[in-house]
């Protein structure tokens, strides 16, 4: 892997996420909220989610041809040269639908399966997150780092909700138990937002059951580039059962809690 290959993936990121940003920010219509429980509203989220990755994949198709693709909208074809893209193009649709800050378009570049390119842009925010495997994480040119480790008892924790009713349930025990033991939880809407947010000090944990690869694959990476440890149960990588992230100090109980927890199950 050389240096030009990973300046050339994260140039394609930052402009992917960038431009699929700005498509998202300046084409939300301002009263979109108003109606949010009716389907008009939540049509035309779907329509702007789709037209993101659109202008991703076709951006990154144009300048990468022979690399694979993963997008949460059902874009899934292989590539022959080893780098496989794994794209949100709306992290946070609920947010966006209400008109909240937390939602974001995120763009990783994985190399032989491992994330070597992770780009978070938040445009709400007007915030771009950025890492390459190796060479730190990044907020706007400037360089981020995880909180160092409070006590337990005094840890700011993030974590998210999945979309099925039992497994809210579940988790809601989950938190009920964690609550009395560390001093607050947070709950902002976008996973991807979140694992950046931890990056740059703003939580001192965050863990998530249910999340997709495109819903992590940037994130951890940046989270990690950051100082952060990564994790899913003990002695395993992140997936689809349990995300956990965390600086050295406090993701060891975290991780050691949610597994007492049973976190990782419905």
């Amino acid at each position: 892997m050389t240096d030009d290959l990973l300046q050339d993936l994260l140039a394609t990121a930052v402009e992917a996420a960038t431009r699929a940003g700005e498509l998202l920010r300046d084409g939300r219509p301002a009263d979109l909220g108003v109606a949010a429980t009716k389907s008009s509203p939540v049509d035309v989220v779907t329509e702007m989610d789709l037209a993101s990755e659109k202008l991703v994949l076709e951006l990154i198709s144009a300048r990468r041809p022979d690399d694979g693709y993963l997008g949460e909208e059902g874009a899934d074809r292989p590539g022959t040269s080893g780098v496989r893209w794994v794209v949100d193009p709306l992290d946070g649709t609920v947010n966006y639908l209400y008109g909240l800050p937390s939602w974001a378009v995120s763009v990783a570049a994985e190399l032989d399966g491992e994330a070597v390119v992770g780009v978070v842009c938040v445009p709400a925010r007007g915030e771009l997150f950025q890492a390459v495997r190796g060479g730190g994480a990044y907020l706007d040119g400037r360089r981020i780092a995880v909180r160092p480790a409070p006590a337990w008892g005094q840890a700011l924790v993030a974590t998210g909700f999945g979309y099925l009713r039992e497994r809210r349930v579940h988790q809601a025990e989950v938190l009920h138990a964690l609550m009395g033991e560390v001093r607050d939880i947070r709950r902002a809407g976008a996973a991807a937002v979140d694992l950046c947010d931890l990056a740059a000090g703003r939580f001192d944990g965050y863990f998530e059951r249910g999340l997709a690869p495109w819903d992590r694959a940037a994130g951890l990476l940046i989270a990690r580039e950051a100082g952060a440890l990564t994790g899913s149960r003990p002695g395993l990588p992140a997936d689809g059962e349990l995300t956990v992230a965390a600086p050295p100090g406090v993701f060891e109980p975290l991780q050691a809690r949610l597994e007492e927890l049973g976190a990782w199950h419905d």
